[in-house]
């Protein structure tokens, strides 16, 4: 299993834009995951590990767009209707066998390979058929309804490349070529806990002074949806021996170990001192609202995140740093989720030099334009707000005021929660 590098998170900087923190992160992360051989049926979701080069054209040669009639344009009278014979038929793998003849016409259907030596097609619906002939109009241009050799896909060419997120239609065209497996990164293996004598998991009664345990369900839910195998290490008590035990045995056997709080240097935070036994530990001061610094390290070579205990602020330090993370270690190219221009509902100030993200719905006006509506609360423990949002209303760094009516960027918890 690879390893990162002991300093691949040391930063020495002061308070971090989050474009050079995402720029830290694609230079210094190395892919973890080895590539392995699967199905196209097993391969949805996974990051291609290889370039796929095309070993034929697609299609494979000339066909018809439509049903209809096959000829030779120099067959037609240019202004007046043409009867020719119809003197063969050709379905899609059925090709007619010889070469074609000047002065027929051959019926055809959609898919078809087009016969030798003709290269337009009639639809059936501009011609007549008059027993063993057709009634051809005037005026249809050389080449109409037919789709050349190689016109998709040539011979050679790269056709998806490694890094790419396999979706339904890369499979397809991977299927298109004649590749039924595909070299893939293995999924990540990720290992999540929480910390605190406090937190209580739901499946049981809470303590007095207690709270149940949202976090961890939060960040399992999005490494599920990263395609991640996920073992759910539970609650650990504030015992910083118990989680450096729980970290060891964790190291061997996953990728990456997630937790939420309990990362600073307050007296009762052991998770901070636990890794350190066997590791290191960096905290990157990022200029983001929600979020505060966010912990990067390793253990071992095994990579460590500590996400803030806010669970608004996990969440959404999950979306743009640990998911981006979790995409490199895995093999992934992009992993910068799109942006979309909406019209700001709702006027708000920021303070400059830092990136906020609002939370916020979004619907379509009766112009015809789609609006972001704002969050009542912008506190960072409203969990309520992430399931009555749509996603995120992102502002740059630059950005002090928005006056309802302005265009503001999107980013869509559908893109950053799958």
């Amino acid at each position: 299993m690879a390893q990162l590098k002991d300093d691949c998170f040391a930063f020495g900087g002061e308070l971090m834009a989050l474009e050079r923190a995402m720029e830290i992160l694609k230079n210094r992360i190395d892919i973890v995951a080895e590539p392995e051989l699967v199905s196209l049926r097993d391969a949805l979701g996974r990051i291609l590990a290889e370039d796929i080069a095309s070993p034929r054209d697609v299609p494979p040669h000339d066909n018809s767009a439509v049903d209809g009639y096959a000829v030779c344009h120099n067959d037609l009278l240019p202004d007046e209707e043409t009867r020719l014979p119809v003197s063969g038929r050709v379905a899609a793998g059925h090709p007619l066998g010889r070469p074609a003849k000047s002065g027929e016409a051959v019926r055809i259907f959609t898919g078809a390979p087009m016969p030798d030596g003709m290269e337009t097609v009639f639809m059936e619906e501009d011609c007549t058929a008059d027993g063993n002939t057709v009634i051809l109009p005037p005026g249809l241009k050389s080449g109409a309804n037919r789709r050349k050799r190689g016109e998709d896909i040539e011979k050679d060419d790269i056709i998806l490349r490694r890094g790419q997120l396999l979706r339904p239609q890369e499979l397809g065209l991977a299927a298109s070529v004649g590749r039924d497996r595909l070299r893939v990164y293995r999924r990540l293996r990720a290992a999540v806990f929480s910390t605190g004598d406090e937190v209580c998991d739901p499946s049981g009664d809470s303590i007095e002074g207690g709270i149940y345990d949202a976090n961890r369900f939060a960040i399992m839910g999005l490494l599920d949806s990263l395609g991640c195998i996920v073992t759910d290490l539970g609650i650990l008590p504030d015992d910083q021996n118990q989680i450096a035990t729980a970290l060891q045995g964790a190291v061997p056997v996953h990728d990456i170990i997630l937790t939420s709080g309990g990362v600073s240097a307050g007296e009762e935070d052991h998770v901070k001192a636990a890794v350190e036994q066997n590791g290191t530990l960096d905290f990157w001061r990022l200029a983001i609202k929600p979020g505060r610094p966010i912990a990067l390290g390793q253990v071992k070579g095994t990579a460590f995140v500590g996400l803030p205990g806010n669970p608004v602020a996990a969440m959404v330090t999950f979306m743009v740093i640990a998911r981006a993370m979790i995409l490199l270690l895995g093999g992934a190219t992009n992993v910068s989720a799109p942006r979309f221009p909406v019209v700001a509902d709702f006027d708000y100030k920021k303070k400059s030099g830092r990136r906020e993200w609002v939370r916020a719905s979004i619907a379509r006006n009766l112009a015809g334009q789609v609006v972001a509506s704002k969050f009542r609360s912008s506190g960072a423990g409203v969990l309520t707000s992430m399931v009555a949002a749509d996603g995120l209303v992102e502002l740059p760094e630059d950005i002090e005021v928005v006056r309802a009516g302005e265009i503001v960027d999107f980013l869509s918890f559908n893109e950053v929660s799958r």
